[in-house]
Order: structure tokens, then C-alpha cells, then sequence
């Protein structure tokens, strides 16, 4: 119970979620229900998420992938009203199961992907470092909006993580993205790697770390068999000089 919104008025919206609304008032209630369930907790109030938890947790395994998307967008938000404690234990599962889902659900996850992570406690924040790497596969090769869209949240995702678990992890990743097909993906990822990884080591005193890491750019892209590789590091010169200036 709670005494913030008329409970007739609460009890309409949680019956958004009934099957039979869809076929006799909108075939899309579902998702109109998704999209406004943040207002609906921000009105409520972290001290009321049991009013909305199990519709919240309907609606993320709602068999419309419209409305799982719906909610990927917007779990950051969520997350922000709930604090830590709730978004560990009630939403980072329902997060995990969106990074598994269709390309069309994880790129809500994705655009606010630094916007989640930092709200988390680094101890959980560590987990995602081992399924960064997911993300660069996607359901159709030519989704390259996709990979362009991850190389942007690595360039916030940095502060995140120390120089280490940069190198072990985010580096092939950064990598990877360089030698992509797209020469947008391309671009946004020279200055990921020249500039913020770079800019990273050398901020945290991580100095070997950071020759180590210009040693494999030369020995992955300047003495490459490959002429496109060989271009790359040129860009990737140019692209550091340019931020640095």
C-alpha cells in the first residue's frame, strides 16, 4: 500500500500488463506502460519499488522486443531513482539478461552503458569487463552503428577502471575496432586508442604500460602487410597530435 498516487488510479497502470488489454483496448499498452514506469517510480519513490517491481520484471520478459527495448533505455534512469542497494539486487539482473538479448534490445542497454556502470560499486562494476567483449559481435555484421555506438561509450567507460584492467581488457577490444570495416567505426576508435587509452596510462604514472601499448600499435599497424593498416597508423599519429594540441 501506499498513499502517494489514488490506488484505483495505480492499479490501471500495473494492468497494462494484462495480455487481454492488449487485444481489446491497444495491441502496444504494454509498451506504453514500459515507457512510463520511470515516471511512475520517480513518483513513487524508491520506498514504493514493491508496488512496481513485478510489473517492472513482466514487462522485461515481455515477448514484444519493443517493449524489452523500451526498457533498455531507460534502466539508467531507473537506476538513478532506486539507488544502489535496489539496482543491484532488482535491476542488474534484468540488465544482464538485456545485454544477451536481440541487437534491437542491447543498443538501448549500450547508449547509456557508462551511464549504468558508474552507479554501480566497483566490485560489480569489474564483472562487465569480461563481457565488454560481447558487444562487438552483433546479429548483423553490417550493424556497424553498433560497434561505432561502443567505441564511444570505451572513450566514457576509461575513468571507470584503472590502467590495469584498461590494458587487460578494454585494449583488445579498442583494438579490434580499429581494424574494422567501417571507416566510421574506424575513425571514432583512432581516437579511443591515441588518445583516451594513451591519455589514460600516462595520467595514472602507468608509463610502461603505456610504451607497451605503442609498441603494439607499431607492430600491429605501422609494420602491417597490409597498406589499410599501415594508413591506420598514420591516422592514429594524426588523430593523438590533434587531441593533444
Amino acid at each position: 500500500l501506499q498513499d502517494i498516487i489514488p490506488q484505483p488510479l495505480l492499479d490501471q497502470y500495473l494492468s497494462m500488463t494484462d495480455p487481454a488489454r492488449a487485444q481489446t483496448v491497444d495491441t502496444e499498452i504494454a509498451k506504453h506502460c514500459a515507457y512510463s514506469l520511470p515516471g511512475v517510480a520517480l513518483t513513487l519513490g524508491r520506498q514504493n519499488w514493491h508496488c512496481l517491481k513485478d510489473t517492472y520484471e513482466t514487462l522485461a520478459s515481455d515477448v514484444q522486443w519493443k517493449v524489452r527495448r523500451t526498457l533498455a533505455f531507460s534502466i539508467h534512469e531507473l537506476a538513478v531513482i532506486l539507488g544502489d542497494q535496489l539496482t543491484a539486487a532488482d535491476l542488474v539482473p534484468i540488465f544482464n539478461g538485456f545485454l544477451k538479448d536481440l541487437d534491437e534490445v542491447r543498443i538501448g542497454v549500450l547508449k547509456h552503458l557508462y551511464d549504468f556502470l558508474k552507479l554501480l560499486h566497483a566490485d560489480k562494476r569489474r564483472e562487465y569487463l569480461y563481457q565488454l567483449q560481447e558487444f562487438v559481435v552483433t546479429d548483423n555484421s553490417r550493424n556497424w552503428r553498433f560497434r561505432y555506438e561502443l567505441a564511444e561509450q570505451l572513450i566514457l567507460i576509461l575513468e571507470l577502471y584503472n590502467p590495469n584492467d584498461v590494458y587487460d581488457y578494454l585494449r583488445h577490444i579498442a583494438l579490434t575496432l580499429c581494424s574494422d570495416k567501417v571507416s566510421e567505426v574506424r575513425w571514432i576508435s583512432f581516437k579511443l586508442v591515441s588518445f583516451s587509452i594513451l591519455q589514460k596510462f600516462y595520467a595514472n604514472s602507468a608509463n610502461a604500460l603505456g610504451l607497451n601499448f605503442i609498441n603494439e600499435l607499431v607492430v600491429r599497424f605501422r609494420h602491417c602487410s597490409k597498406w589499410v593498416g599501415r594508413q591506420a597508423f598514420a591516422f592514429i599519429c594524426q588523430v593523438g597530435i590533434f587531441f593533444l594540441c
